[in-house]
């Protein structure tokens, strides 16, 4: 039976922004994939806040955790591409997406989702000194680190809507409870509150006092400065944190896209269509000329199954479906502590059970991306051959490293025909690459491929470039010239086109920044995406292999790992976006300059990368004819990656490790000395004088280097030194 999997594509879908009708969407494209599209999703972040909790988690109600949509476990759900970065411009001739750092992103159709943005330019020192309360993730990583410090605060808000009263309310309470609270100042040009009626102003107003909120109305600012804030009458409010939350706006790029918009706010027909009908917009960014309402994320969430609709009409040819706004809706409004007031048309209420209804109605709403389903391995046909489950495994084939085969295999495959066919090739057993000598000069010869693990092809590109270098790198060689392998899925002549541009973009990048000339390479067609490079280099001294290590050397990681369970997490929909970005980031890391410095004083090196920490150094001892000791608790680790490896989370590729040394107990965190990385660190024996002169070289290159071992005399093997267990309660 065929599946969506089997099918080429032909459509592209973008959707700039996670915003909450974008998050619906992907969640609604998972449960009922549209064939032949591929989708992409462009957000400045791995994760997407929800405005509804963000007074909750200012007061401290919520942790973090609770306040951010993962829209990296949402891609995997929907089967999309998440793009990290902010998008600058949309060309509706050209069909593309500009953000800075990559290749333009073509579409066919489109939709923007991405908010509005409450900094304000042109009040003096606003941008060096305060902080605008959207978008909501960079005021809620700013307000998290100042709440969390000591001493007494003093906090002011711009703006005395309902945004800014939530906030200030919400701001003082927590302060309040640490016993900080100092000064509390809400600031508006006019009238606070005045889009509410009398009841709910006047219940506001005595939260504000309850709060120890100074307001202060018809007071137009002249400056934010280092201390706080000065009126145009002269008067000075000191603030040490001071939030905008007054003329929230659209970001200035949407009125440079030629679509007709309203006060920079893109104008939206009932069908949700820009003036460009390939281009769609929703909540706060979106102009509902048709019917005209306040801002407010009622109004996102329930454009979400209207849009999802027609943006499949767009790409299917179907009938769209207009969206029809209610005329009124009730507004709960947190008021610090675990109170909210309720305010529609003329009636208004407050109390702690309005509070509780509306964290019940916002924990409803995040659950709907908190119960995504676990990915579980496909059911095997019956009758199947003997072996087949064992074969399968009992988890999903991990991408990256998880992919390759393991040691045992090798060595037994092709262990026996290994040997060099001429006098002028050493192809030594185990290290990163193979010499080839002509007269004095010698050159070094590797090749790498990775089968995607990521949906987006430039980072793939990127990461399988840093991977295949590091081969070269960790000889001590210079890399001269590369050519490119590709297996691209089925999709058509236009979707073709558009992925490879964006792969060499990533690769004339990744080989430019190292001094590599792309010579050639191959492309054919397949299930699914692989990059691989073959790479030479020229060696100015003798290459660094694995057998040079000296007893005593100390041993240097320039890269943390996990990266390996990282991946087989996110494939399962169990690892947290920021963790996922974290990794994908380190992956992309060059060792360029770690080559260099350790080049200088390393007497054997090699990268970490399938075989894991240990099976690496393993093979390190064997070519040398040492033995290491580790200590465990200074290697670096990605982070989550212990957590995850804590609960239970392996690549595939992991049994295979752990089996080459069963003397050591692959359990909990430990688990990670034996998970295959990707694009891993270099890891090298140094003499122990030089040690600390090369962390501080390579920290100063911005590396997470750390000296975590030392190796040891023949015959001692590989010791695991555990940190000590704490003391008995």
């Amino acid at each position: 039976m065929m599946t969506h999997s089997d099918l080429p594509l032909t459509r592209d879908l973008v959707l700039v922004g996670g915003g909450h009708s974008h998050a619906l969407v992907l969640r609604m494209w998972g449960m009922a994939p549209l064939a032949g599209v591929r989708l992409t999703v462009i957000n400045p972040g791995p994760t997407a806040p929800y405005s509804g909790m963000l007074p909750g988690f200012v007061a401290g109600h919520y942790p973090r955790e609770a306040l951010d949509i993962d829209l990296v476990q949402l891609a995997r759900f929907a089967g999309a591409r998440l793009v990290l970065g902010s998008a600058t411009a949309i060309n509706p001739q050209t069909k593309q997406i500009h953000l800075p750092g990559r290749p333009a992103i073509a579409y066919d159709v489109a939709s923007v989702d991405i908010g509005i943005t409450s900094d304000m330019p042109a009040l003096a020192g606003f941008g060096e000194h305060a902080r605008p309360a959207k978008p909501l993730g960079a005021f809620a990583t700013a307000w998290e680190a100042f709440r969390d410090g000591t001493g007494p605060a003093r906090i002011a808000c711009i703006g005395g809507g309902v945004a800014g009263v939530e906030l200030i309310l919400a701001m003082a309470h927590a302060l309040r409870q640490q016993n900080r609270l100092a000064q509390a100042t809400l600031i508006d040009a006019g009238a606070a509150l005045s889009a509410l009626g009398p009841r709910s102003i006047a219940r506001l107003q005595k939260a504000l006092r309850a709060q120890q909120v100074t307001v202060l109305e018809n007071a137009p600012l002249a400056e934010v400065t280092a201390t706080g804030l000065r009126l145009q009458d002269g008067r000075e409010i000191a603030s040490d944190f001071t939030v905008g939350a007054a003329g929230a706006r659209p970001y200035d790029w949407l009125r440079d896209t030629g679509l007709t918009h309203h006060e920079g706010a893109l104008v939206v027909t009932d069908r949700l269509q820009t003036s460009d009908p390939d281009i769609f917009a929703s909540g706060d960014c979106a102009h509902m000329a048709f019917a005209p309402r306040p801002k407010a994320g009622v109004f996102a969430v329930r454009q979400a199954p209207v849009l999802f609709h027609n943006l499949r009409a767009a790409l299917s040819g179907g009938r769209m479906r207009r969206y029809r706004p209610q005329a009124d809706y009730l507004k709960l409004i947190s008021m610090g502590s675990k109170t909210a007031l309720a305010d529609r048309g003329s009636r208004s209420y407050a109390g702690p059970l309005l509070w509780h209804l509306k964290d019940r109605i916002d924990r409803r709403f995040m659950a709907k991306f908190a119960a995504l389903p676990v990915m579980a391995p496909p059911a095997l046909p019956q009758p199947h051959a003997k072996g087949l489950a064992d074969a399968l495994g009992d988890k999903p084939l991990c991408g990256g490293c998880g992919s390759k085969v393991g040691r045992g295999s090798l060595r037994h495959g092709i262990g026996a025909h290994a040997g060099a066919a001429r006098d002028d090739v050493t192809p030594l057993p185990g290290d990163d690459a193979a010499q080839l000598r002509t007269g004095e000069v010698t050159q070094v010869l590797s090749t790498d491929h990775l089968r995607a693990f990521t949906n987006d092809p430039f980072t793939m590109t990127r990461i399988s470039a840093q991977h295949a270098l590091n081969d070269i790198w960790a000889m001590g060689a210079q890399p001269q010239a590369a050519t490119l392998t590709l297996i691209l899925p089925r999709q058509s002549p236009a979707l073709l086109q558009r992925q490879l541009a964006e792969i060499m973009a990533a690769a004339d990048q990744e080989m430019a920044a190292a001094g590599v000339a792309i010579v050639g390479g191959h492309t054919s067609i397949g299930a699914e995406l692989t990059v691989g490079f073959t790479l030479t280099g020229l060696c100015d001294r003798a290459p660094i292999t694995l057998s040079g290590a000296r007893p005593g050397d100390h041993l240097i990681l320039t890269k943390p790992i996990g990266s390996g369970t990282i991946l087989a997490a996110e494939m399962s929909g169990q690892a947290r976006g920021r963790w996922v970005a974290g990794a994908l980031e380190t992956m992309c890391q060059s060792q360029r300059k770690a080559a260099q410095i350790l080049a200088e004083e390393a007497h054997a090196m090699t990268d970490v990368t399938g075989f894991g920490l240990l099976g690496h150094l393993q093979g390190l001892c064997a070519a040398s004819g040492l033995g290491a000791q580790i200590r465990f608790e200074a290697v670096p680790k990605l982070r989550g990656a212990a957590e995850l490896a804590i609960a239970g989370v392996r690549s595939s590729l992991f049994a295979e490790n752990a089996a080459l040394l069963p003397q050591i107990q692959a359990t909990g965190a430990r688990a990670l000395l034996f998970d295959p990385q990707t694009s891993g660190g270099l890891l090298a024996c140094v003499a122990p004088e030089q040690s600390e002169m090369l962390l501080t070289r390579l920290r100063a290159q911005g590396y997470r280097a750390a000296e975590i071992g030392v190796m040891r005399g023949p015959g001692d093997g590989i010791i695991l030194r555990d940190p000590p267990s704490p003391p008995p309660r």
